[in-house]
């Protein structure tokens, strides 16, 4: 069994120690929290989990930590995605909601799996998710004043469970200041994709990470017989001619646990019952 999770690009992890030892203990925390979680659940139900908790932290950039958006509302994104039954669910800007992961979560279970705006909202609320503000006065200020973060903030969690089944989850509260009705790479499988083989979680900027399809290509060239320290090298080697900017976690189908950055500012942390990893 093996969980590793991440927390997003923060420019405060290099300007304030205090911002970056409780980002990194939160994570430390939520991982330990979620490999406990894991021994009785599957790799699906973990990730949802563990993503759920990153939701529910206002340091990061998903659920209680979202952005605010250009027209002072926050819409939140997330996926999911089953690595054994290979279905993919996900939300596309959805709102007042507190876990955008749960609702992809039970859309993985119908026939219209990915859902956007006002019909995911309205999915969430047919299904008992009740209308939840995510604003918090941290982000109403900085909407204010116009520092809304670094604008690459997600969450994400890849899990591979004691079946040897592998499960990922993504969540993302935006890049603040977007156009109404952007859409990050958070609810597509190039920034939240899994088979059999391996599973990957990407942060970063949205454009860039669709524009090379990061996740799906990692995957697909494991599944190839790529080992995962190559996959990411060529994978990362195509982000270069624009100076993508992306961070990925995975982990496939051995046990092998891999992350790398293009702008190494990522946060994460990994653990496998006996050793833990966590930077940022």
């Amino acid at each position: 069994m093996k969980i590793i999770i991440h927390g997003g690009f923060f420019s405060e992890s290099s300007t304030s120690n205090e911002t970056k030892v409780a980002k990194q203990q939160a994570l430390l925390r939520i991982v330990k929290q979620s490999y406990a979680y894991l021994k009785n659940h599957t790799a699906l139900e973990t990730v949802v989990y563990a993503v759920s908790l990153l939701e529910d932290d206002e340091l990061f950039n998903a659920g209680m930590g979202s952005q605010i958006q250009s027209d002072g509302k926050i819409r939140m994104s997330a996926s999911l995605m089953d690595g054994t039954t290979q279905k993919f669910s996900g939300v596309i800007n959805i709102e007042e909601v507190k876990n955008p992961i749960q609702v992809a979560e039970v859309l993985l279970k119908v026939d219209d799996r990915v859902l956007g705006g006002e019909g995911a909202t309205a999915f969430a609320r047919a299904n008992g998710f009740e209308k939840f503000s995510t604003e918090i006065p941290q982000r109403k200020s900085e909407y204010e004043v116009k520092l809304a973060g670094t604008g690459v903030g997600t969450v994400g969690c890849v899990a591979l469970d004691k079946d040897g089944k592998l499960a990922v989850a993504t969540s993302t509260g935006g890049k603040g200041f977007e156009i109404v009705g952007r859409v990050s790479d958070s609810a597509t499988v190039a920034g939240n994709y899994v088979n059999e083989f391996c599973g990957v979680s990407l942060t970063g900027v949205g454009e860039d990470i669709v524009s090379n399809a990061t996740a799906a290509k990692i995957v697909t060239r494991i599944t190839d017989g790529f080992t995962l320290e190559k996959a990411f090298e060529k994978t990362f080697e195509e982000l270069k001619p624009y100076d993508g900017f992306a961070g990925a976690i995975a982990i496939d189908n051995k046990g092998n646990i891999f992350h790398q950055d293009s702008h190494p500012t990522m946060v994460f942390a990994s653990f496998d019952g006996e050793k833990e990893e966590v930077f940022g």
